[in-house]
């Protein structure tokens, strides 16, 4: 169970991770050593994993964003294993999913430009472990992007 005040506090962290305890705590109503306090028992519960900063991808030349649908020869642990291992090694591959339906995962791929992503394609994607199958799709349009999960 989340207390009302931790769901605030969790609340104004995924709105902006930089404000102060301080600043935070006289939103939620708290002194900032009772907010720091319990932004310190949130990280320890798990709660919080970490901190970071949305960076712009075409800013930094990624211009094209791809989902990639990936299925493997098999589904034992070691097949999953190695193939996780390896996704997880590459920079390229943003976000990686062991999902149901016809794919076994869907990854989530940056790429400069197209020449970038066949690249990516035959010498990454291609070569990781167990893969038999790889179906792309380009992102045309951003409509929504994750900003956080609602606390309540």
């Amino acid at each position: 169970m989340i207390e009302v005040t931790d769901r605030k506090i969790l609340r104004e962290l995924q709105a902006d991770s930089r404000r102060s305890a301080a600043a935070i705590g006289d939103v939620v109503g708290l002194s900032a050593s009772a907010c720091h306090r319990r932004i310190r028992l949130l990280e320890e519960r798990g709660l919080i994993e970490g901190y970071g900063a949305r960076l712009n991808a075409e800013k930094l030349g990624y211009a094209m964003t791809f989902f990639v649908e990936v299925t493997l020869s098999g589904q034992s642990e070691t097949v999953l294993g190695e193939f996780e291992r390896a996704a997880m090694a590459r920079s390229d591959v943003l976000e990686c999913y062991l999902t149901t339906g016809t794919a076994d995962y869907v990854m989530k791929v940056a790429a400069r430009d197209a020449d970038d992503f066949e690249r990516i394609h035959r010498r990454v994607i291609s070569g990781m472990p167990h893969v038999i199958r790889i179906q792309s799709s380009l992102v045309m349009k951003t409509v929504k992007r994750w900003r956080g999960y609602s606390v309540g």
